[in-house]
Formats: C-alpha cells, sequence, structure tokens
C-alpha cells in the first residue's frame, strides 16, 4: 500500500439544524446528521467520489488518512470539513480530528486578497472548471431542512 502524504476533501451534508444559525458543532451533532456525498484527491491525483447517501464506502486507506496526522488534509474551509468528518467517524462530542495536519484554502485565499467563497475564487482567477451555481441550488434542495407546508404547496 501506497504511503498518502496529501488528501483534499469537500463534502455535502444534511442536518436538520440551519447552520448558519447555530454554526458548525451544533450542525453536525443533530440526531439526523450526514455526509452524503465525500468527494476527495490523493497526492493531487484524480479526484473521486464516495456517495455514502446510497450505501457507497471510503476505501480504507482514505479513512486512515484522515485519522493519521503525518497526511495533510486539504479543503476549502477546512473547519467545516473536519468537524463534520470527525462526527462521521463517530468521535465523540467534544472530540474532534487534530487540526495541526488541515489546511484550509479559504484562509489561503483571503490571505492573498482573494473572495471567501469558492465561486468568488474561480470567477476572480478564471479558472477552466469553476463550481456551478447550479450546485448551490442543488445543495439547498437537497442538504437543508424541508418545510413541510410549502413543499406541498402550502
Amino acid at each position: 500500500m501506497t504511503k498518502i502524504h496529501t488528501l483534499s476533501c469537500d463534502i455535502e451534508t444534511h442536518s436538520s439544524t440551519d447552520l448558519a444559525k447555530s454554526g458548525v458543532y451544533r450542525y453536525c451533532e443533530a440526531e439526523d446528521f450526514e455526509v452524503l456525498l465525500f468527494g476527495y484527491s490523493v497526492d493531487g491525483r484524480e479526484a473521486q467520489v464516495v456517495d455514502l447517501a446510497n450505501g457507497e464506502q471510503m476505501p480504507r486507506e482514505t479513512l486512515d488518512a484522515l485519522n493519521d496526522v503525518r497526511v495533510e488534509k486539504w479543503a476549502f474551509n477546512a473547519a467545516f470539513e473536519r468537524i463534520c468528518l470527525s462526527r462521521f467517524l463517530g468521535l465523540s462530542t467534544g472530540t474532534y480530528l487534530d487540526p495541526a495536519s488541515w489546511r484550509c484554502t479559504m484562509v489561503w485565499s483571503e490571505y492573498l486578497g482573494l473572495p471567501l467563497s469558492l465561486m468568488g475564487v474561480g470567477a476572480v482567477l478564471g479558472l477552466e472548471k469553476q463550481k456551478l451555481s447550479e450546485g448551490k441550488d442543488l445543495i439547498r434542495y437537497f442538504c437543508t431542512p424541508c418545510n413541510p407546508t410549502i413543499a406541498n404547496g402550502g
């Protein structure tokens, strides 16, 4: 088995708790919190997506890398990923993955005077592949609590 040096990751989650109102800790402590998708790249190789919501399993070496402080983990808004993945991995409330091995590309973006949103960074840098604006609508639809009165026509 090859040693992983860097792990870049992005997750999509669901919780009945409003993230904007409650913050990441309460958000992931909700009884119905779950990680739906886990996107990752090992050592800069092609990105992979694990559809956890449909029963796919993360590879053992990737799970091990999340717990290994020698592996550099990269994410945009790394604190969110780290706290949510701590819950996903079954760590008890108040116990989280060690932040020492996490690197936050959002912080690096701010340091360079770039926007604090992934979409904004992609637009400013003119990246060929950018975050899709439709993605925000899909995330809102699938990952936020639904008001049954509104969903059923009011």
